[in-house]
């Protein structure tokens, strides 16, 4: 399951990414279009930040933009940032490896192995879906229901 932060990332890198190569959104606009809470979008919009995906202004005319075209920000690289391992089991982590406490075998765990593949094909999906996959995918969905 996504962490709200997660899901406040995306949102807000959605919010920018619509933007993208216009003018810096400011903190209020991004909560009000995405109804992020504004202390907690601070927050991760600082970390975004610090790991490279945004540029930040200060003063009259300031906020955020997007350090990287959209179309390079894939959902694995947020999702890691703000949340944490993909994987569901600990003992299939590729980043936060830890062993299982339960388990008699890993190497013929059916749990870990099939995990394992849920995983793999997790990572594919995350990997190859970026911001402007998100946005696209949206502006179609809206195009549908008008």
């Amino acid at each position: 399951m996504l962490s709200k932060k997660t899901k406040y990332a995306i949102r807000a890198l959605i919010a920018l990414g619509e933007n993208f190569g216009g003018e810096a959104m400011n903190i209020l606009s991004i909560s009000q279009k995405e109804n992020i809470p504004k202390k907690f979008l601070e927050q991760i919009l600082l970390e975004m930040r610090n790991a490279g995906f945004l540029f930040s202004k200060k003063g009259a005319g300031g906020g955020y933009s997007l350090l990287k075209d959209p179309q390079e920000i894939n959902l694995v690289q947020v999702m890691r940032l703000t949340g944490g391992p993909i994987a569901q089991l600990p003992c299939v982590s590729l980043n936060f490896y830890q062993k299982c406490e339960e388990c008699r075998d890993e190497e013929t765990c059916g749990i870990r192995d099939t995990f394992r593949s849920v995983r793999d094909a997790t990572l594919k999906i995350l990997t190859e879906t970026t911001i402007a996959d998100l946005i696209s995918k949206e502006k179609n969905l809206s195009e549908v229901l008008s």
